[in-house]
């Protein structure tokens, strides 16, 4: 193990300045998802340098390169995020789009083209130590993957991309599968890094994280002068006003062990102040633990909006769009990781917490059919998505980051894959193929009036 972990530091400490280099170009050019051309463009030019053949997508920003040991054995995905979040008041965002890379993604790009340096063996760039080279002490094929759009935002955009039939799902990881990417795949890896950790924490690994639906919201109402007769109008703003405070009435009711979360924003509210509102847009997440908590509580905010636009007489229509179901990280896969991340950096450095992380993941819907894991790295400061959000340390965020990628994906795929071939073998997925993973996400997607006015009556749908 010694001398695995000394050859994994010396073939990743070699490409270092690599490493920094990109991180710094892309925090410099955020990009939100399925906009990140400039950041796909840069990394793409990074793999062809280093002797790769990458797959782009085509009509959509990322790609894939395969490193094939040329030895039988399993594939494992080592993934990197390509887009940023959206943070205005940041000092540093983009100051035409307010992109601003608070979620760390740039530092996973680093790891991304640090490990697949490290991995190419070529004359030029080989790492030996003893007359080995990283590549030699693994089997079957590593598969880089260069993912957008992992924050579930801009969900109006996104739906003209589905509407020009561009894409089908909003989530980078979820079309990347939809698209074969993962066919072949036995697991998929990932740090999430650059995260400020308590403790000075290089790693941090939950049991899981929640899933989401995604819910696009229109209240339609009847616009009049608001001085001159608002008794004509039906306020669409007030409806979607009655809506939140419905969803915050039925908050109790929501099942603690599901982890439900609902967090409704309104991105139209009215054009102009002296005219009552007739449309109002809104858009929210209903995120749970389960994906059968995240469509029984979904019906409830449903009922909610509905009850809403009936005390005013509005219309609502409800579009939910499959968000990401909830990340389960393999318990194969947390064993190894701590053992690895143990030998490299220490036994107080990495833990393991017994919690279900608020927040989503498309990494969530590869854990539905194959084992994955997505520790939190360290190296930030500041409130993640927030206007105080910086890498302090790269060499934590993007080196430590890319040593434990190389030094997990060693341990899966040494010694003929023994060790990922044990943990797929045990591992129990929640859907027994992707076919099936895929009809129930399909199930989710749906959209209609959630009430329906015959004369003076009214029956309500949800």
């Amino acid at each position: 193990m010694l001398e695995t972990i000394k050859l994994v530091n010396d073939s990743i400490g070699q490409h270092r300045e690599r490493m920094i280099d990109v991180t710094d170009f892309i925090w410099k050019n955020p990009e939100t998802g399925y906009r990140e051309w400039k950041t796909s463009k840069f990394l793409h030019a990074q793999f062809v340098e280093l002797g790769y053949e990458p797959v782009l997508m085509g009509d959509i920003p990322g790609f894939y390169a395969d490193l094939d040991t040329g030895r039988p054995g399993p594939t494992l995905a080592i993934l990197g995020e390509l887009d940023s979040v959206i943070c205005v008041g940041h000092p540093e965002a983009d100051p035409d789009t307010g992109a601003i890379h608070a979620c760390g993604h740039h530092t996973q790009c680093a790891y991304l083209v640090g490990v697949a340096a490290a991995f190419r063996k070529a004359h030029d760039m080989q790492t030996e130590t003893q007359g080995r080279s990283l590549q030699d002490l693994i089997c079957g094929k590593i598969r880089f993957i260069a993912v957008p759009a992992e924050e579930l935002i801009e969900l109006e955009f996104r739906g003209s991309l589905l509407e020009q039939g561009i894409i089908k799902y909003f989530g980078g990881k979820v079309e990347f599968m939809h698209r074969g990417v993962f066919d072949d795949v036995d697991a998929a890896i990932m740090v999430h890094s650059g995260i400020f950790l308590e403790d000075g924490k290089i790693l941090s690994t939950s049991r899981g994280w929640n899933g989401c639906v995604a819910k696009s919201i229109t209240y339609t109402g009847k616009a009049a002068h608001a001085a001159g007769g608002p008794h004509k109008a039906i306020n669409a703003l007030y409806a979607a006003t009655q809506g939140m405070n419905a969803i915050n009435a039925i908050r109790e009711t929501f099942v603690a062990e599901n982890n439900t979360f609902v967090h409704p924003i309104i991105t139209e509210g009215g054009i102009a102040v002296n005219v009552i509102p007739e449309t109002v847009r809104m858009e929210t997440f209903v995120r749970g633990s389960t994906p059968n908590a995240i469509v029984s509580e979904n019906k409830k905010v449903n009922r909610a909006l509905a009850g809403a636009a009936l005390s005013l007489g509005a219309q609502v229509r409800v579009t939910d769009f499959p968000g990401y179901m909830p990340l389960n990280h393999d318990s194969g896969m947390i064993e190894l990781s701590q053992e690895i991340a143990t030998a490299m950096f220490g036994e107080d450095m990495s833990v393991v917490k017994e919690i279900v992380g608020g927040g989503s993941s498309d990494m969530g819907d590869l854990s539905c059919v194959m084992p994955v894991i997505q520790p939190l790295g360290g190296g930030g400061i500041g409130i993640g998505h927030g206007e105080d959000f910086y890498i302090a340390d790269k060499d934590i965020a993007c080196v430590d980051s890319a040593r434990y990628i190389a030094g997990l994906s060693v341990a899966l795929l040494e010694n003929g894959g023994t060790r990922l071939y044990e943990i797929k073998e045990k591992f129990t997925p929640v859907f027994a193929s992707h076919q099936e993973y895929f009809d129930f996400v399909e199930a989710m997607r749906t959209q209609r009036e959630l009430v329906m006015y015959d004369g003076e009556t009214a029956a309500v749908v949800w």
